[in-house]
C-alpha cells in the first residue's frame, strides 16, 4: 500500500476532495441519511445489497456457531442479527456514526451482541480476541486500509479469519449517476488504476469513496499478513429475485461487490 499511497502524492486524482477527505461515518450523520440508507439496503429484490452481497457473503462465512465476531463498520448490525441468530457465541460491531449506533443498537436489543461507537481506524481491541473479523460495505470509506488489516489480524485469534466486502472497483473508479433518475443500464470505467479518493454522490448526497484497484486490495490483504483464503465477485443467483426476471438480468451485466476474505495462519 505504501506505493499506491505515494502514486496518490503525486497526482491529484480526479474527483479528490482534498488531502484530508472526510470520513466516511460523517455521512450517515447527515439529517435523515440513515433512514434513506435502511430504505436502500432493506429494499428487497430492488437491493443489490440483499441479492447479491449478502448471500456471498453468508456463503463465504459458512457456520459460526460457537465464534466470536468483531464486525467493522456494522452499519445498522442486521449481519449481527443474522449471525446470533446463526449461534455465533458473541458479536461486537463497531461504527463511526452515531446514527447508525442507535439503529444497530435498536436492532439488537435483549439479544448478547453489542455496538461500539467509533470509526475502524481508531477502534482498539485485546489481541487475539475474535474468530472473525468482518467488514461489509465500509472500507471503502477509509483513506488507508493498510492499518486496519493490519490491527484485524492481531485481534485474531491463530486460524482466525477476516472476510470484507466493498463495492466492486468498476464502480468507485467513477461517478456511475444516471442522469435521469431511472435504473441504470450502462456504466463507464475511467481512471481505473488511478487508486485514490473519489468524490461522487450517494443518496443524494455528495460522498468520498477510495477507489483501489482488485489487485490494491489483494495486495492490502498479503502485505497485512493475511493468506488470501477467497475472491469473489458476487454474482446474482436468480433465485434471489423471486421471479424478477427484468432485475436478475440487469444484475448479471457488471459486478457490483467484491468480496475477499484472509486468514491468520499464524
Amino acid at each position: 500500500m505504501r506505493q499506491v499511497r505515494a502514486e496518490q502524492a503525486k497526482s491529484r486524482v480526479p474527483g479528490m476532495s482534498g488531502p484530508h477527505p472526510q470520513r466516511g461515518s460523517s455521512f450517515y450523520d447527515r439529517p435523515r441519511m440513515s433512514e434513506r440508507y435502511g430504505q436502500r439496503r432493506h429494499g428487497g429484490v430492488a437491493s443489490p445489497n440483499t441479492v447479491m452481497e449478502e448471500p456471498a457473503l453468508l456463503r463465504e462465512l459458512g457456520a459460526v456457531t460457537g465464534l466470536d465476531v468483531l464486525d467493522l463498520g456494522c452499519g445498522d448490525a442486521d449481519l449481527g442479527r443474522i449471525l446470533l441468530e446463526a449461534g455465533c457465541r458473541s458479536y461486537l460491531g463497531v461504527d463511526g456514526s452515531g446514527a447508525m449506533v442507535e439503529r444497530a443498537r435498536a436492532r439488537l436489543r435483549g439479544s448478547v451482541g453489542r455496538v461500539e461507537h467509533a470509526d475502524m481506524e481508531d477502534f482498539t481491541a485485546s489481541p487475539a480476541g475474535f474468530d472473525l473479523v468482518v467488514s461489509r460495505l465500509a472500507l471503502h470509506y477509509v483513506d488507508d486500509v493498510a492499518p486496519v488489516l493490519a490491527s484485524a489480524l492481531r485481534w485474531l485469534r491463530p486460524g482466525g479469519r477476516m472476510v470484507f466486502t466493498v463495492p466492486h472497483p468498476v464502480l468507485t473508479c467513477h461517478d456511475a449517476r444516471s442522469a435521469s433518475g431511472r435504473p441504470r443500464q450502462d456504466w463507464v470505467v475511467d481512471d481505473y488504476f488511478a487508486s485514490g479518493p473519489r468524490q461522487r454522490e450517494w443518496m443524494g448526497e455528495p460522498v468520498t469513496w477510495h477507489h483501489r484497484t482488485v489487485e490494491d486490495y489483494v495486495r492490502a490483504l498479503h502485505g497485512a499478513g493475511f493468506s488470501l483464503t477467497a475472491l469473489r465477485e458476487c454474482a446474482p443467483h436468480r433465485e434471489s429475485f423471486e421471479g424478477n426476471e427484468e432485475e436478475y438480468a440487469r444484475r448479471r451485466r457488471v459486478p457490483l461487490f467484491l468480496l475477499l476474505a484472509g486468514a491468520r495462519t499464524g
